[in-house]
Formats: C-alpha cells, structure tokens, sequence
C-alpha cells in the first residue's frame, strides 16, 4: 500500500508539475483535517509522511500520568508502560493510528483538502508561469467568448481578450489560433487572471522585434510607436550601426518583413519612419510622404506650425486628420498643419502688424515671427529675455518695442470698448 502512495505522489507531481513538498504538504494536511473530524480537537495529533515506507504517519500524543482526569491527552503510566515499557511520568507518548480508521466522511473531507490544494498549486504554478511573461506575444486558441471578451486557451491556463483590447471588425471563431500581447498578469485567490491586447502600441513594437533580427539583436531600437488599430500606425526607428538603414531592415526585402506584420494585423497600414534628434526633421519624416517646406517651433508650448504646398494639404493631414494626428503622437508635439498660401497670408497680415511697432523693421519683424509673436497682442506676453533672442537686438531697442507694443494693444482694446458701446446702444434703439 505504501508503494502504491508513493507511486501516486510521483505520477502527480510529474503531470501536474507539482514540487513532492508541496504535494506532501497537502497531504499531511488532509490526513490532519480527517482525523480532527474523527477525533475531534481536544487530541493532541501530529502527522507526517514517511518517504521511506511511503505512507503517512498518524501519532496522538498523550501525557503519561498517575491519575487520568483527561482520557484524549492523558494516560495512564501502567497503560502507557505496556506501550513502551521506559516511559515515566511526565513524558509525552506517541500513539500509532490506523488512517483508515478515521471512516469514509473524513476520508471525503481529507480528498477535498487534497483537491483544493492541487488546485491552489496549480494555480501558483501557472502564476509563477506567466507573471515574468508580461510584455511578451504568445499563442493560443480561441476557446469561447464571453460577454464580449474572448477567452484564449494557452494549454494550462486560459487567457482574457477583453472588447477594448480587441482590433475592430476582427472577427474570430471558437478553434482560431490567436497571437497577443500579455498585457497583464493578476493573481486572485480563485487564480491567475492573464489579461491579453491586439490593440497595445508594444504589440506592434514586439511583432517587429519577432519579424525583424537587427531588432533583437539590439541594432536596431523601436524609439516610439502610435498606433489606430486596424487602421494604420506609425513606428520611429533608430540604428546603432551607421551601416544598417533602420527603415530598410524593418521594411525588409520586397517588404516582406514589414508585410508579415501586416497580415498579422489585418491589414493595418504601418508607416516605419526613420527617428531623428532634432524634432523638426524628425516632424518632416512623421508626415512623409507629404513635402514640408517649413517648420516653425514652438519650443515653450511644444507645438510646431507645419507649412506645406497647397496641393499637399490634403496629403499631410491624411484621411479625418489621421496622418498628422498619428505624427503628433510619435512625436508628442503639437502640430499645426497649414497650406502655404495660408502660411504667406498670414505672414503678411503678421508682418503688416509687427511693422506699425516702434523700432521694427522686416529682419526683426521676421525674428520675432520666428519667436512665435503675430501681433502687438501678442507681444505684450514677451519678457525683454525673449526679444533679446533676435540677432542685433538691443535692451534699449527692445524696451521700445515693448512699451509700443503695449501702446498699440491698448488703444485696439479702447477701440473695441467704444465699438462694443456703439453696438449696444444700437441695439437697445432696435429694441425700443
């Protein structure tokens, strides 16, 4: 019999992937929770399994005494002495139980103890499993939905695709093989909860690292990605090695590289562009194919104005503001994106202003353009450390410019007062 037990231990710790500690615990547990619901709680027990001869050991423990007034932990010295015949006063005595006398209903209870702890194991295995897998793509096959999120089945465990993580109009049956991204990995107490995206901007950057070897091999780094999933994305690139295109590495040969990741995503358009440090070109590269002619920055609001070629509008912004608003993320600035007539007419309307300032002429009337200030309004917001910026700006020069800017912007405000005044009168007598 002890053979057999020693069998079972073996065979379940092989298929379950369960460590012969764990599993002895369990079952000195059960044993214990069957014979406290024979014996009761007043016995002093102590349980443990016999790795030699395989079975587990039961000893109720009772003090050796002259006089018993507690039968369930005490014993006599006489009885005690046909038991061991050394024993003496005071010593504490282990009896030998039979297990199987602890009766088919603790035997039931001492199988549910085994039960429920195979599961918890279980559960802490796959945990341990999964928690370091975070961040990784892995495969599984579509096992059933529920409320919306499909369940995944991962061979040991089952996996969560909630709706939001899900790619629009994918449509998947009960039997498909999936990839995803671990986006989550949680332990509850009825076990782990893994959770799964398609959606991720790092399911895009882990499908590259997949497709393409100078990714994994750390020559070529994935600085950002922006993604509309199902739609298209956009992925900034960068080379360690001034020998490796980034761009063509990830495109691959023909676009076979580029392509698999495609396909894998149904057919969402993904832009590789090539990263720069400085964050003008960098903006041009987001926004290709489209042709930038200028660049104006923005540094303290994070923002650039993007001038483009009339015919190229259309082009840069892209299909509902997509392509630009996809540039601004990979980016993360703000972009404004204007056609150059626009541009020019807006420049005019800016220089026209900037020229009625005292002490302004077209090259700083272009400095403070550049800077950012269309109008004296607008200057009123400067501090003399950003006039001084402009090339052959002087303190003098730019305290002029200032108190005619604030001169200029008063006597607007004034004007629209006295306009806003006229209004209403005339309104009143229209009322009247």
């Amino acid at each position: 019999m002890g053979s057999e037990l020693k069998k079972v231990i073996d065979q379940v710790c092989r298929e379950k992937g369960i460590e012969k500690d764990v599993l002895i615990r369990s079952l000195e547990e059960a044993v214990k929770v069957a014979a406290r619901k024979k014996l009761g709680q007043d016995y002093d027990i102590e349980i443990s399994y016999n790795d030699e001869l395989g079975e587990v050991e039961v000893f109720k423990f009772k003090e050796v005494v002259d006089k018993v007034t507690d039968p369930h932990i005490q014993i006599s010295l006489d009885e005690a002495r046909e038991m061991d015949p050394e024993c003496e006063l005071g010593d504490s005595l282990g009896i030998k139980m039979d297990p199987d006398s602890f009766g088919r209903i603790a035997a039931q209870a001492a199988k549910q103890v085994i039960m429920q702890k195979l599961r918890e194991a279980e559960r802490d295995i796959v945990y341990d499993d999964y928690k370091d897998r975070k961040g990784e793509i892995i495969h599984g096959i579509v096992q059933r939905f529920d409320r919306g999120s499909i369940i995944v089945n991962l061979g040991r465990t089952e996996a969560e695709l909630p709706p939001k993580e899900q790619i629009p109009d994918e449509v998947y049956k009960q039997g498909d093989r999936i990839r995803a991204y671990v986006l989550e990995v949680k332990h509850f107490s009825r076990g782990p909860q893994i959770i799964l995206s398609r959606t991720h901007p790092n399911f895009l950057s882990a499908l590259f690292e997949s497709e393409v070897p100078e990714i994994s091999e750390g020559i070529v780094s994935i600085v950002q990605v922006a993604r509309e999933p199902g739609s298209r994305s956009k992925i900034a690139v960068k080379s360690k090695d001034p020998d490796v295109d980034p761009v063509g590495a990830c495109v691959g040969i023909k676009g076979s590289r580029v392509q698999a990741v495609v396909q894998e995503l149904r057919g969402e358009k993904i832009d590789v562009v090539p990263w720069d440090p400085d964050p003008a070109k960098f903006i041009c590269n987001a926004l290709a194919p489209a042709e930038i002619i200028r660049v104006i920055v923005d540094e303290a609001n994070r923002s650039m104005e993007v001038v483009v070629p009339d015919d190229q509008l259309s082009l840069a912004i892209g299909k509902k503001g997509q392509n630009v608003r996809l540039a601004s993320r990979l980016s993360g600035w703000n972009l404004d994106v204007i056609s150059e007539t626009n541009y020019n007419k807006a420049l005019k309307q800016a220089y026209n202003s900037l020229l009625q300032l005292d002490g302004v002429g077209e090259k700083t009337a272009l400095g403070l353009y550049q800077l950012g200030f269309r109008s004296a309004e607008e200057l009123t917001q400067a501090s003399m450390e950003d006039l001084m910026q402009i090339d052959g700006m002087t303190e003098n020069k730019a305290k002029r410019i200032l108190e005619s800017a604030k001169q200029i912007a008063d006597e607007k405000k004034n004007e629209s007062n006295e306009q806003k005044e006229i209004d209403e009168k005339e309104a009143l007598q229209e009322n009247a």
